[in-house]
């Protein structure tokens, strides 16, 4: 899902769109963080047991980001602005699921000398 997010970050700014349309700098800065989550992501899934605290990382920075939107969307749509949940709830699957399948923690045991 991150790295998808490449295409956009190109389009925007190569055609200025974040300034001449969006008047939204944010965005392009925002889409800056994901696309190199996506490519850690996918570095830890090689061996997910040696990257635990980045997995952690980004299944908790789904959801959270998944809950201030969710928020947003509550708020737009009491100040009469319609806003879809589709990518709330996205947020907060791709963070879910990457909980769920985090292997657990193994234990290092010391080598004993004799």
């Amino acid at each position: 899902m991150n790295l998808a997010l490449i295409y956009p970050l190109y389009m925007d700014l190569r055609h200025s769109s974040w300034l001449l349309q969006q008047k939204n700098e944010t965005e392009p800065m925002f889409l800056s963080f994901i696309i190199p989550v996506g490519v850690f992501l996918l570095v830890a899934a090689r061996r997910p047991s040696e990257d635990l605290s980045m997995i952690a990382l980004a299944a908790w920075w789904h959801i959270s980001h998944g809950a201030v939107m969710a928020i947003q969307t509550v708020e737009a749509g009491i100040h009469g602005v319609h806003k879809n949940f589709t990518d709330v709830i996205v947020f907060l699957v791709v963070g879910g699921v990457l909980l769920a399948l985090r292997p657990a923690k193994q234990e290092v045991v010391a080598p004993v000398l004799a």
